[in-house]
């Protein structure tokens, strides 16, 4: 399935449900959820904020949700770009998670990518997951970028 509004697009998994309730104004965060459990999500920000911030800011606010929760800086490059960000592994319901975010600077925006699994799910939907961020980085205009860079 393609989704493709707001300034959005992506590819993701049919079966999987699309909420877009917080697209709202220029910069939209639309949610995707697997049937089984697991959430990937991507909203927009305005441009020439520090990714590396909001990635923060991100995690911040998870510590807040999960006291116990653990964290390490990570970066993945996807499409030659740097997604900076974080792993997190928490407990929720007893249930152990792991949820990764990421960043992605374009010259329309700063994006928040964020995803979220139990881990029993996470090895099966992990590789989905980045399936999604690498179209989504695809479809940003990062080519664009890429050609400025060389």
């Amino acid at each position: 399935m393609r989704f493709d509004r707001f300034g959005l697009a992506f590819d993701y998994p049919d079966g999987w449900a699309v909420d877009t309730g917080d697209a709202g104004g220029r910069y939209a965060t639309v949610t995707v959820y697997a049937p089984g459990g697991g959430f990937w999500s991507v909203s927009g920000h305005a441009p020439g904020g520090d990714p590396r911030e909001l990635s923060a800011a991100a995690l911040a606010e998870m510590k807040q949700e999960y006291r116990d929760l653990d964290a390490e800086e990570a970066t993945d490059r996807v499409g030659g770009h740097e997604l900076p960000g974080f792993d997190m592994n928490f407990y929720c319901l007893d249930l152990t998670n792991t949820a990764q975010v990421r960043t992605l600077q374009t010259d329309d925006a700063v994006y928040l990518i964020f995803c979220q699994a139990e881990d029993r799910d996470w090895d099966e939907i992990a590789p989905v997951f980045a399936a999604m961020t690498t179209s989504f980085v695809a479809a940003s205009g990062s080519a664009e970028l890429e050609a400025d860079d060389e």
